[in-house]
């Protein structure tokens, strides 16, 4: 039980109520030490006002009064005139003096604390205020065995009284705790571990229904945090399938561009001008389709082989882009630009930057063709010191805010029916294996612009 939240809250509560009564509990036996001295004064000014029928009593009457007073003597000053009223034997001298017309709330804890822990008896002299005006100032002398007993007795009162409340407020507590908060924790708990048991099956998906705000919080992310990785499991699960269809599909594929390529290049011979024209294009298009389908079935993982790093003339390497995005284009108005330095070269991998900017100009001619708007796309390359940059810029539509929030995850990111959502991600994984950078630079009504770096020198043990 001590282990539990309900239990250590069963027994924090009960020990802070304590403490409150502690906290209480030394002013009040201060007060009542107070209240008794107080008494006292009052019984032997009663017991005094019998001196004023008859000058002279009975000694066993002045006993009597005395022993009823619970003092020994009593000492009354009228008129600036101090009269011993009544007396009998002190059965040791004065050990101290209490004056409760100057009594501060210091002063009166102190002195009470001070009794409780001294335990020896003492005969004391209380001075106080007479009541009704019964004359100016009122003395007596009394032990304090009785008082100390009293105020014991007081003092065990208010402890029996403070253990009983704070059992039943703990109680109380404890009760309410395990309701409003203990409960509800572990039914999430009790959601955790049956979602862990099969987190593919939507249906133990935390549902939401304590009403208590932090904890409808928790319960809101953990439902989530559940939805997500539900998701993304069943996602996985897809690629790997995808993965399988893919190999396969890229090895019936590999055989019949293989059959392509051998006729291709018996067209390379033709004398025909267009042939002679496009022949070559058509040449490295399906060189470019085989190469991709064995790298697919050689490496079989989901990633991209390391870069083989080559000199390449970007506007040679744009230009063969460009070609191929004209004749998809057809009729739509769409212009194709080039802002590259004459004669820039740079080290990269041929075939992969063509893959990165081929996706990226055919992004931009499909945006541009979904807005039926005449346009442009323009690829854009500056050298630094340290780094070549290239921008691939368009006047579309812009990208909207869901593809933006997931630009570069697989089959997320993208906003174009019968799109794969590919391209992207594709671009992103092999610019970074020329250890480079691939940004949305901007997107809006305007136009988008992606900004690729490539650095001069490659890290290769990143």
């Amino acid at each position: 039980m001590f282990n539990t939240l309900s239990g250590r809250f069963l027994i924090l509560t009960t020990v802070f109520v304590m403490l409150a009564e502690v906290l209480i509990f030394v002013p009040s036996v201060a007060r009542f030490r107070e209240d008794y001295l107080k008494t006292r004064l009052e019984r032997a000014q009663i017991a005094s006002l019998v001196l004023l029928a008859d000058d002279i009593i009975a000694p066993d009457l002045e006993a009597e009064l005395l022993e009823n007073a619970e003092v020994y003597n009593v000492v009354l000053r009228r008129d600036e005139v101090r009269e011993l009223m009544l007396s009998s034997p002190l059965p040791e001298t004065v050990d101290r003096t209490y004056d409760l017309r100057q009594s501060t709330p210091y002063t009166s804890i102190r002195d009470a604390m001070l009794r409780l822990f001294t335990p020896e008896p003492e005969v004391i002299r209380v001075i106080g205020d007479p009541v009704r005006e019964g004359g100016l100032v009122i003395e007596i002398t009394m032990m304090t065995g009785k008082l100390r007993a009293a105020m014991l007795e007081y003092g065990l009162n208010i402890f029996y009284l403070s253990a009983v409340i704070s059992v039943v407020t703990a109680g109380l507590l404890f009760l309410a705790v395990r309701s409003l908060m203990v409960r509800p924790i572990k039914r999430v708990i009790d959601n955790m571990k049956d979602y862990a048991a099969d987190p593919e099956d939507a249906r133990r998906i935390m549902q939401p229904s304590t009403n208590v705000t932090e904890l409808r919080e928790a319960e809101q992310a953990l439902r989530s945090l559940q939805t997500e990785l539900t998701g993304a499991l069943k996602q996985k699960e897809r690629l790997a399938q995808l993965g399988g269809a893919v190999a396969r599909i890229s090895h019936d594929l590999r055989n019949i561009l293989t059959t392509a390529q051998l006729f291709a290049d018996r067209m390379e011979t033709s004398q025909d001008p267009t042939v002679k024209r496009v022949g070559p294009k058509l040449v490295n298009s399906i060189h470019r389709a085989v190469s991709l389908c064995e790298n697919t079935l050689t490496f079989g993982k989901a990633e991209e082989p390391a870069p083989s790093l080559n000199w390449i003339t970007l506007a040679d390497l744009t230009g063969d882009i460009f070609d191929s995005e004209r004749l998809s284009a057809g009729d739509h108005d769409i212009s194709f630009a080039e802002d590259i330095p004459a004669g820039l070269t740079l080290r990269a991998d041929p075939e992969q930057l063509y893959r990165v900017l081929s996706n990226l100009v055919r992004n931009a001619r499909q945006a541009i063709e979904t807005s039926g708007k005449p346009g442009e796309v323009a690829v854009q390359a500056t050298e630094t010191d340290t780094d070549w940059q290239i921008r691939v810029v368009d006047t579309g539509p812009g990208l909207p805010q869901r593809t933006k929030d997931h630009l570069f995850q697989p089959f997320a990111g993208t906003n174009r029916k019968g799109g794969s959502g590919l391209g992207l991600a594709i671009a992103a994984e092999l610019v970074r294996g020329h250890g480079g950078t691939l940004k949305l630079e901007k997107s809006g009504p305007d136009g988008t612009a992606f900004l690729m770096t490539l650095p001069k020198e490659i890290d290769h043990e990143a």
